[in-house]
């Protein structure tokens, strides 16, 4: 049978599918970035409670200038060119100085060496010699100096060949230079020994052996040492860990977070504002939206998974990730998307006569709180998983994997299956899904799958065991979104569209994902496993509540299963009235169960 492609929706197809291949490249590596600019995650889980409050402001904001002047596609594309321009920008945000390396000086019986210690030393050691070779580097030292350490240069370094150096008995500082060849570097677990050439130490211009006998003291200082070569102040410096007081000081840190806020104002419009255009154009076949959706998580995947590949490869023989390729990327995507978007046809069937009102009624009614209520729960799993899954992955494969490892390709694959394994199969059949168990069976089924994912996160050792547990992203993130869009549009009053799935991204992320950002942030920093099992504790908490309420509510004839509300025999005469004078597409908002509407050539 020959398929039925509805040429109508193809435009929306590409929007979705260049929309998250365009963010795909950066929004997910965004935290990363910033742990690897040095800041702690307190600061990032501080950027990141801030963003979606951005985003909840924006969100309402713009959908109701849109659904108010009738100016959808002129605010969608604008989004769209302030995310390019603002993710790309991003590239140019400056490193923060390093300080030089921190190094023990090593002297006694006739042997000299400088020691240095870090987490990454094996990694280290590999990365040096194949940059290096054979190459002999001039450093100077900048070492604490004690009185015995004095004895040992005037009279075994100098020879008392130097007037008055007993004197400096009293300095602090022993300023001296010497020189290392690349390849006497010996490792010792997490340490690098380079060994120094008794004959190469220079103080105040003049050549001085650096030997110490073996009946002193043995000379062992605390130096920082400057190779003048940026390769090995890069390999050797700790990145400094930045709080949130020594952040608000730089204006490199609100350059960084100025463009993320503005990145994400534009995604929230976007988002919210592209959703209502969606429904707009589907009418009353919402439960093909998530169809629609699917392309998204294509793109996703897709360009998630090249551009972990290309950051790796373009950081060979590095400490640090260089991520110019993504921010590249952002920009020619979302330029595509710009056009294809430009083709949409942007419909709205009514217009609310007070939007703000209309919407505001949401709020008295019992079954939206529950829905906004699950969404703000929602939204704290789903804060773990964009702002600390990554990180996380990078502490378990500096712990457990050694060097030479390509996390940025694991990440990549993380979010490819999470799209392709999870979300794309999940997208696909979520209005089937929707029409068997009903909107509030499919919201407990989500808190279970966030209780199980973040269970199994606490329990890993090996990074890439986390692959077939990002299947379940299908359950927390296709079906969650697909339930919550479907849900926002179905409660929506007439002409309120825009504004409704504004108001309910507002409260996912600028409640939810914000307070998460936070909390997560400041359990993260203490402990990051034990976060993850917190996270999953309290999922399970709160899909038993959930579940006891809404049996509590379907037992009283409240709701059904789809949450709404239901109408008792006493009371059917007294508002079949009332329902008569609604306009015949306004009955009945909830989704249409036509039995054809999933078969296989439907491709709608």
């Amino acid at each position: 049978m020959k398929p039925n492609i509805d040429k109508e929706l193809l435009p929306m197809k590409a929007h979705y599918f260049l929309f998250n291949a365009g963010t795909a490249p950066v929004v997910p590596f965004m935290p990363t970035l910033a742990h690897q600019l040095g800041y702690s995650p307190v600061v990032v889980g501080t950027m990141y409670m801030i963003l979606p409050i951005i985003g909840m402001l924006a969100k309402p904001l713009f959908g109701y200038l849109a659904d108010r002047y009738h100016r959808h596609r002129l605010l969608f594309l604008c989004g769209q060119v302030i995310t390019g321009i603002a993710f790309f920008l991003i590239m140019f945000v400056p490193g923060i100085d390093k300080p030089l390396p921190e190094v023990q000086f090593h002297c006694h019986a006739g042997v000299s060496s400088i020691r240095h210690c870090s987490e990454h030393g094996a990694c280290v050691e590999k990365n040096m010699e194949s940059f290096y070779g054979n190459r002999t580097l001039a450093c100077d030292l900048e070492c604490d100096a004690q009185p015995y350490m004095w004895d040992i240069v005037c009279e075994d370094w100098l020879k008392n060949q130097t007037e008055n150096c007993a004197a400096n008995r009293t300095n602090p500082q022993l300023d001296f230079g010497t020189s290392i060849n690349m390849k006497d570097v010996v490792e010792e677990g997490d340490c690098l020994f380079f060994m120094v050439p008794q004959d190469h130490g220079v103080i105040a211009g003049q050549s001085v052996p650096l030997y110490c006998p073996a009946g002193k003291q043995y000379f062992n200082a605390s130096c920082r040492m400057d190779c003048h070569d940026d390769y090995l102040k890069e390999q050797l410096s700790e990145s400094p860990v930045i709080d949130t007081r020594s952040a608000m000081a730089q204006p490199q840190f609100w350059f960084f977070f100025g463009m993320l806020i503005m990145s994400w104002i534009g995604m929230a419009v976007v988002v919210s504002i592209g959703d209502a255009i969606c429904f707009g154009i589907l009418g009353e076949r919402h439960h093909l939206y998530g169809k629609q959706r699917l392309c998204g998580s294509l793109g996703w995947g897709i360009f998630a998974l090249l551009a972990g590949v290309l950051v790796d490869h373009m950081s060979v023989d590095n400490v640090n990730k260089n991520y110019t390729a993504v921010f590249w990327m952002a920009l020619v995507i979302m330029g595509f998307d710009v056009l294809a978007s430009s083709k949409l046809k942007v419909t709205q069937t009514h217009l609310s006569s007070n939007i703000v009102k209309d919407v505001g009624q949401m709020f008295l009614s019992l079954r939206c709180v529950i829905f906004f209520l699950w969404c703000v729960a929602i939204g704290f799993g789903t804060a773990l998983i964009w702002n600390f899954l990554l990180m996380y992955l990078e502490i378990l494969d500096k712990q457990f994997m050694g060097c030479g490892t390509s996390i940025k390709t694991l990440q990549g694959l993380v979010m490819a299956i999470q799209c392709f394994g999870g979300e794309l199969p999940f997208f696909f059949l979520s209005g089937w899904i929707l029409k068997r168990i009903g909107h509030v069976n499919a919201m407990s089924l989500v808190l279970f799958g966030f209780g199980v994912r973040f269970i199994l996160y606490s329990m890993l050792q090996n990074p890439w065991y986390i692959l077939p547990i990002e299947l379940l992203n299908g359950v927390t993130f296709g079906l969650f979104y697909a339930t919550m869009a479907s849900y926002a549009s179905i409660v929506a009053p007439p002409g309120t569209e825009a504004t409704m799935q504004s108001l309910v991204g507002a409260i996912f992320e600028g409640v939810g994902v914000s307070m998460g950002s936070l909390i997560g942030g400041i359990l993260f920093n203490a402990d990051p496993r034990t976060t993850f099992e917190i996270f999953g504790i309290a999922a399970f908490i709160i899909f038993v509540v959930h579940v006891s309420v809404q049996m509590f509510l379907q037992r009283n004839g409240s709701t059904d299963e789809n949450g709404k509300g239901r109408v008792s025999s006493g009371s059917a005469s007294a508002s079949s009235s009332s329902e008569a004078a609604k306009p015949k597409d306004t009955e009945d908002r909830s989704i249409k169960k036509d039995n054809d509407g999933f078969s296989d050539v439907d491709l709608s």
